[in-house]
């Protein structure tokens, strides 16, 4: 079995709940171990890290000490957002002798020290690039056939570094959802933000970017949105009804993560990957699929 240190984020516990529900079930099916980061915290958040990078760098760091300490295996984070900070604090320490020297200052003051050795990880990245499509394809027991599906991939997945994947047109999640028996359909905005740092403080700006992302799932044919961050599936699914009311617009577009599928086809039970739980119901959607 394949042993990764897993860093949940903060969504997991809250918005992202079935984020972190399906994550885990379906690695299980997949002979994957999360090892959970003890005591974890906070990555430092997109929002924190543009106004207060240097504590925002500390905060990130304190993880990837922790992991390092834990033996530093690769970090595996399913939060587009957790995951870019995180690398994007590996790589400035790694690049910035003082920064890391400013750090380690820090961390020491908390019995810590980071030297560099910890790899992080996208799960979708661990899920096609370790595992294989292939290798998941064959532990399919249930093939989503019928279902059209629009990969929302987010503005944070594959930029700024493109470490696995394209960062204007990413293409991991709708292989790995043809993998599965789904059908991929064209979605051309699916590496456009979806304002979800603004939905709070520019609500406005954040139900126009989200507008255009619906729209366009649904004049693609699209039977649901199926996304890789708890930001951009919150944003895009709780406030459909604000959007709703802003254009005029009767939106019912199911948004769920893609980890909730994964299971799905492995086998898992719509309850435990937290199906049950969806704002926007997927219920007549998934019904379709074979048993």
């Amino acid at each position: 079995m394949s042993k990764y240190l897993y860093f949940p984020g903060c969504s997991a516990e809250a918005t992202g709940k079935t984020y972190d529900m399906s994550a885990r079930a379906s690695c299980k099916r997949l002979g994957i171990d999360l090892i959970d980061l003890e005591d974890w915290n906070c990555c430092g958040s997109t929002s924190y890290f543009s106004i207060r990078e240097l504590e925002s760098f500390g905060v990130s760091a304190r993880n990837l000490a922790i992991a390092e300490r834990m033996g530093g295996m690769d970090v595996v984070a399913t939060c587009n957002a957790c995951y870019t900070i995180l690398d994007k604090t590996n790589r400035y320490l790694a690049d910035d002798r003082e920064l890391y020297d400013i750090i380690n200052e820090a961390l020491a003051a908390a019995g810590l020290h980071y030297s560099g050795s910890v790899r992080v990880r996208h799960l979708l990245d661990v899920l096609v690039n370790d595992l294989g499509y292939e290798a998941i394809a064959e532990k399919v027991r249930r093939r989503l056939t019928k279902l059209r599906v629009a990969c929302y991939y987010g503005c944070q997945l594959s930029r700024p570094y493109g470490v696995f994947d394209d960062e204007e047109f990413p293409v991991t999640m709708d292989r790995l959802m043809e993998a599965v028996g789904a059908d991929p359909i064209f979605y051309p905005l699916k590496a456009k933000c979806c304002g979800g740092p603004m939905v709070f403080t520019n609500p406005s700006a954040s139900y126009e970017l989200c507008h255009e992302l619906l729209k366009s799932a649904v004049d693609s044919g699209a039977d649901l949105i199926v996304t890789a961050c708890p930001l951009c599936e919150m944003a895009l699914e709780a406030f459909q009804p604000q959007i709703n009311r802003a254009y005029g617009t009767d939106y019912k577009m199911p948004v769920v993560f893609f980890t909730q599928l994964l299971g799905l086809a492995l086998g898992a039970s719509p309850r435990e990957l937290g199906l049950d739980k969806q704002i926007v119901p997927a219920d007549s959607v998934l019904a379709a699929i074979p048993a």
